[in-house]
């Protein structure tokens, strides 16, 4: 007779197709993550924008010029995944970092600037010397 409970069978499940896919999707975001996070520290004022030239981004890097500030402006691709991954709900770009750290978008950047916390900010990351 056959002893079926000495027989130990494992049934390995091969991993389909959209796995992998999924796996190389994730990959590639993270890598767009940590590279959107390298250039963020390479200024102490980076913008992020889809267009340098739209009028946003333009009202953005005018306000800080206005202020003695040199921001640094990265154009993205259309495709700004990490950045809806980053922020959340709020997708509006373009999107500022102030001394590597996620500000917001230009409501939150004039908000700061309205209410007087945007100077101690921008003297903080090394970005105002007044």
């Amino acid at each position: 007779m056959f002893n079926q409970e000495k027989l130990m069978h494992y049934q390995v499940e091969q991993p389909s197709w959209s796995y992998y896919t999924t796996r190389v999707r994730r990959t590639m975001e993270e890598d767009q993550m940590e590279r959107i996070m390298r250039l963020a520290t390479q200024s102490a004022v980076v913008i992020f924008s889809i267009s340098s030239t739209s009028c946003m981004c333009h009202a953005m890097n005018s306000l800080f010029s206005g202020m003695g500030v040199n921001a640094m402006v990265h154009e993205l691709d259309q495709d700004s995944k990490p950045f809806i991954r980053l922020l959340g709900n709020s997708t509006s770009l373009p999107v500022v970092f102030i001394g590597g750290k996620l500000v917001g978008s230009m409501d939150r950047v004039l908000s700061f600037h309205i209410n007087g916390s945007l100077v101690p900010l921008l003297k903080d990351a090394g970005a105002l010397w007044l």
